[in-house]
């Protein structure tokens, strides 16, 4: 067999799982949109379909694994190549566990509702947060199929705007405790989602770090921004 026909199987079997993962990818952020939603609307039943789907999510970090694993055991890739199966891996997993996050703040929509707990507590923040979040995961998706180590580094700027949503919502959310003692169990159910929806935004920086390993071989996690701007340009 021509090493040209060996490497046009390779690429096809790079785009098929490429493919999985963004199917993946599209499966979560429906998963979010759907939390955001019944958190808005106070839905249980948009939070049951959150959950209903997560074992859609597992399943599917599995296939793409298996994949990945058949891959390298008969391609044995080197270089970028190999640096790339790397990073889908570690793309699936922390899509995976975006999706753990949505079924969380499901989870905690149900718990909230079925506590009979006010809607005057500033459920809106988290809603301007979770959009804030959401749409970075879809950036960093986009920049995930483009390879754009540009478009990664404003994404990893980007979730300091999320840490700072948080930040202020935490400040909020104490105030409204002191104030009322009643507010305390309700609030604490916020301030888990608030959590949560700050993860999504953690994971979607540690895709972007995983494009700038791809493209330019070099692993900037726990790196400063100053040294990871200078390693793009």
């Amino acid at each position: 067999m021509s090493d040209k026909h060996l490497s046009t199987q390779f690429d096809s079997e790079l785009t098929s799982v490429s493919t999985q993962v963004m199917e993946l990818g599209g499966l979560v952020e429906s998963q979010i949109r759907q939390a955001v939603y019944a958190l808005s609307q106070f839905s249980v039943d948009v939070a049951n379909e959150v959950t209903s789907r997560e074992a859609r999510v597992n399943a599917m970090e599995i296939e793409i694994d298996r994949d990945l694993s058949s891959i390298i055991a008969r391609r044995q890739p080197t270089a970028r190549d190999l640096r790339l199966l790397i990073a889908i891996s570690k793309t699936t997993a922390n899509l995976e566990r975006v999706g753990d996050e949505a079924e969380k703040i499901a989870r905690m929509v149900r718990s909230i509702i079925q506590s009979g707990a006010p809607r005057s507590l500033p459920s809106l923040e988290l809603r301007v947060a979770a959009d804030l979040a959401s749409g970075l995961l879809n950036k960093a998706l986009d920049a995930f199929a483009r390879l754009d180590v540009n478009a990664a580094v404003a994404i990893l700027k980007e979730d300091d705007l999320i840490d700072a949503e948080f930040d202020g919502f935490v400040r909020k959310l104490v105030t409204y405790m002191m104030e009322d003692p009643r507010m305390i169990s309700p609030s604490l159910d916020l301030l888990f989602l608030a959590k949560a929806i700050e993860r999504i935004g953690d994971h979607a920086k540690n895709i972007a770090e995983f494009i700038i390993y791809v493209v330019k071989g070099e692993d900037v996690r726990h790196t400063t921004m100053e040294k990871i701007e200078s390693i793009v340009k």
